[in-house]
């Protein structure tokens, strides 16, 4: 799959950092400054990137895991779809869920995005589902081991 890309930022395009990882990681570009996103508060990230996915695929834009582990921040809408027909510029909703503000500086990797196919449902309405096993049971219902 080829992904068009334009990047009107200064840092180099996304690229997988080893042979079979799923994410390619997307950088902050900050033109006029660092980002300080207080404990608890959440920003928009722009990447300077925009792109065209394929008919058929999607971009989902997940957390990087150091990021999360060591400085309490994930990505608030994960994972964020980036739709095919969408043209503007990619950009990360970031959450602080530290006690600590963090400094994005432009070039930081805030992100990591994913290109995964996926189909439009058509829609059939029924008065009644088939049963399963499971159910309705959900949110837990199995327990803990």
């Amino acid at each position: 799959m080829k992904v068009k890309i334009v990047n009107t930022s200064n840092n180099a395009l996304p690229a997988y950092e080893t042979k079979n990882s799923a994410g390619m990681d997307l950088r902050a570009y900050l033109p006029d400054g660092p980002m300080t996103l207080e404990p608890m508060q959440r920003g928009m990230v722009p990447t300077g990137l925009y792109m065209e996915i394929p008919e058929g695929y999607e971009g989902q834009v997940r957390p990087r895991s150091g990021l999360a582990l060591k400085s309490g921040i994930t990505v608030l809408n994960t994972p964020g779809t980036i739709d095919a027909d969408y043209r503007g510029q990619v950009c990360v909703i970031l959450i602080n869920l530290s006690d600590k503000p963090f400094v994005i500086n432009s070039g930081d990797r805030i992100a990591q995005i994913i290109f995964a196919r996926c189909e439009q449902a058509e829609l059939q309405q029924v008065e009644i589902l088939s049963e399963t096993e499971r159910g309705a049971g959900g949110f837990g219902h199995t327990g803990k081991q």
